[in-house]
């Protein structure tokens, strides 16, 4: 790029120790980017940035058959199978997406951000709570446009929910409840005795990365790695993000006081195959302390009483109790009441897109809805779920010192071990 803002800045969460800066372009500029993991989400990721100007000039994946459509569709990115190695041989690129199994986003993500790059990261942001909060603490100290991938955070509805509940729509909030129809992969399964041969095209050792080694199998790779503790968050980790982030926006949600879960049968590394995970949040403000309740697998909160005759919850939403009223997947109920009640006047700003915003802030704009500050705070919550969905206990939640007070187990599971070489 030609025109460039800079400032300096000490790299350190990834294993680095030289000094590198951070740059950001001109409106008119075009941004390069590179990519890590392009086989699947990523490739979608890739298509939408392109379709908005930016140009890709490198491409990092494993399973370089499974990247193969990506490879075709942009000739002239170089291609690496290590991203490691990505950095040290290119730096062409002012910003980097990571759509990665999660297990990898944040060595991946702090490696890119030790760079002086900027970040677009998939949902969740990371694979532990720990992980959440040192993402949040390098955005903070590099000041690097970042945006996690949960679209809905930017959309118009989150605005229009928030303007309904402060317009008094359903008077103080007590209760929000969350489902959806995930998981839709293997969860309640033993490890495979059985080995297989690891396809030519896949570079295993990398793909395990920051996981503790075993052998390939076709249930891990590729996507069916969601289900797996050592790989993947889970249903709540998969759609969490997507869902909480409106209601916290809307609600001024942060960190709750507590968590506990319920669920099916318990396996040692994979998470089960439904659960209900209860949240209580505290007061904040003029909103009273409140509830919320996440359930996957097929379940599904009691049917509200106001809801009309002949119609269904549908496979995945929310409800909002009021002391004075409910609301369905933004709707008051029955739709009478909507239909009734004033529009409320539109004010609070629109995003230009998701995709716009991390764009516009890697130009030097606003700063995104997702950034790793507010995304780090709701993954941090989504993870403490999963936490009291393996554990079974009721947690009690210190999060400025990011530590559970009643239960040394739980503690254990808000970090984990890396393997030589990939420690953050």
């Amino acid at each position: 790029m030609a025109s460039m803002t800079r400032r300096t800045f000490m790299m350190g969460s990834a294993g680095l120790a030289a000094a590198s800066s951070v740059y950001a372009a001109s409106p008119n500029e075009t941004l390069n980017i590179a990519a890590i993991g392009i086989g699947g989400q990523g490739k979608h990721d890739l298509k939408e940035l392109a379709a908005r100007g930016v140009n890709v000039t490198a491409l990092c994946d494993v399973d370089w058959k499974l990247a193969g459509k990506a490879f075709e569709t942009y000739p002239d990115a170089k291609r690496y199978k290590d991203f490691r190695v990505m950095f040290d041989e290119q730096s062409d690129f002012d910003g980097v997406v990571v759509a990665t199994p999660d297990h990898t986003h944040a060595v991946a993500s702090l490696w890119a951000m030790g760079h002086g790059k900027h970040v677009y990261c998939e949902k969740p942001l990371t694979h532990t709570v720990r992980e959440a909060r040192t993402l949040a603490e390098k955005y903070s100290e590099t000041g690097l446009a970042t945006q996690m991938g949960n679209t809905g955070q930017a959309s118009d509805g989150a605005r229009t929910l928030r303007e309904y509940l402060i317009a008094g729509a359903v008077g103080p909030v007590r209760a929000v409840h969350v489902w959806t129809d995930r998981p839709i992969w293997p969860q309640a399964v033993a490890r495979p005795q059985e080995t297989k041969d690891v396809p030519e095209s896949l570079d295993w050792d990398l793909w395990l990365g920051t996981a503790p080694e075993r052998p390939f199998h076709p249930i891990y790779h590729p996507f069916r790695w969601r289900g797996w503790y050592d790989f993947g968050t889970g249903a709540l980790g998969d759609i969490g993000c997507h869902r909480f982030h409106p209601l916290f926006y809307a609600l001024d949600l942060k960190h709750p006081t507590s968590v506990h879960a319920s669920s099916t049968e318990l396996f040692d590394e994979t998470y089960p195959a439904g659960s209900i995970v209860h949240y209580e949040f505290p007061a904040r403000g003029e909103w009273p302390a409140c509830s919320l309740t996440w359930y996957d697998g097929g379940l599904k909160p009691t049917r509200p009483r106001e809801l009309e005759a002949g119609r269904a919850l549908k496979d995945n939403g929310n409800i909002i109790y009021g002391d004075d009223g409910v609301m369905l997947d933004g709707r008051l109920l029955p739709e009478s009441r909507m239909e009734d009640f004033p529009v409320p006047d539109e004010t609070l700003s629109r995003s230009p897109g998701h995709y716009e915003e991390w764009i516009e802030a890697c130009k030097g704009g606003p700063t995104p809805g997702a950034n790793f500050e507010m995304a780090g705070m709701v993954t941090e919550v989504v993870l403490l779920g999963n936490i009291a969905l393996r554990t079974q206990e009721r947690l009690e939640w210190d999060a400025p010192n990011l530590r559970i007070t009643n239960s040394d187990d739980a503690n254990a599971l808000l970090h984990r071990d890396y393997r030589p070489g990939w420690e953050i």
